[in-house]
């Protein structure tokens, strides 16, 4: 599974140039936008909630979630409006880093709020990562596809950006057989987050 990944040609996009043609090829019909999200440990300086987290304020951290509550639907609005199926999918270690308990709160508003997010133990794909670990990636429909990069430092910093028509469609069937094997979000948090004490942060 996604064994054609990492030979994949792609084009190196800075992060205004990614924003930028992933904004045009989400608005030029496409049918689904499939998101793989693995790794475990990212920052995500300017939203209100995480800057509250990095400095050990967990319940205002919390509390701040709610800020994002318009700006999410009226994301779920544009998609419902362009006929765009979104699915998110998290894979998660244990044991879980404070990074990934605090965005799995985060999360929970966009289930909510009607997003298609699935959650998988990375324990029950360790014969898949045996090689490589999973892709992190946005799958826009079949005509694009981008491997999110980050900095040492855990800041977005651009994409790869892939074109290859079949390895879109490899990776995609990937992503569909993991969702399938995923775990119901709100099973997951209940079973595994909701009763976790506060993370210890020291960023």
């Amino acid at each position: 599974m996604f064994d054609s990944f990492p030979h994949g040609v792609s084009e190196r996009m800075d992060r205004p140039a990614y924003h930028a043609d992933f904004r045009r090829i989400y608005e030029s019909g496409i049918s689904y936008l499939n998101k793989l999200e693995r790794g475990q440990e990212f920052k995500e300086r300017g939203f209100s909630s995480w800057e509250a987290f990095a400095v050990g304020d967990w319940e205002r951290s919390l509390s701040l979630i709610e800020e994002k509550r318009g700006i999410y639907a009226q994301q779920f609005q544009k998609a419902d409006r362009l006929g765009i199926l979104e699915r998110r999918l998290r894979v998660v270690e244990f044991p879980v880093t404070p990074y990934v308990q605090w965005e799995l709160f985060v999360l929970r508003l966009r289930v909510e709020l009607g997003d298609n997010i699935r959650v998988l133990d990375a324990r029950k794909i360790s014969e898949i990562e045996e090689n490589h670990r999973v892709p992190e990636v946005v799958i826009l429909g079949d005509v694009a596809m981008y491997e999110v990069l980050y900095d040492d430092d855990g800041n977005a910093m651009g994409s790869n950006r892939f074109a290859d028509r079949a390895l879109i469609q490899e990776t995609t069937n990937g992503f569909n057989a993991l969702y399938e094997r995923a775990d119901d979000f709100e099973e997951f948090f209940s079973r595994e987050i909701r009763t976790l004490d506060p993370p210890s942060v020291d960023y």
